[in-house]
């Protein structure tokens, strides 16, 4: 019997209060912005939540066509643009 790799939900948060949109890219959604919009709350919180399967995951939070870090993110990969990615590891 195979077991069933269960997924967790993954809340990503970016604090932005001027931005007008907010997304997240990363190699979770093959880097595709426009599959995870984040939504604003009254502080300027933005949010989202993505279920992942347990595994390692690089991504970037995109401000109003702006790549950004996630500030609250401790480990980083260099990327192909001589930026860095944000990591997270999902147990």
């Amino acid at each position: 019997m195979i077991a069933k790799i269960s997924k967790k939900k993954i809340t990503f948060e970016f604090y932005a209060p001027e931005a007008r949109s907010v997304f997240i890219a990363g190699s979770f959604n093959e880097w595709k912005p426009a599959a995870n919009p984040l939504k604003k709350d009254k502080k300027g919180n933005w949010s989202t939540v993505v279920n992942l399967i347990p595994g390692s995951y690089e991504y970037r939070f995109i401000a109003d066509g702006l790549w950004e870090d996630d500030p609250t993110c401790e480990m980083r990969n260099v990327n192909q643009y001589g930026d860095y990615n944000c990591v997270l590891n999902v147990d």
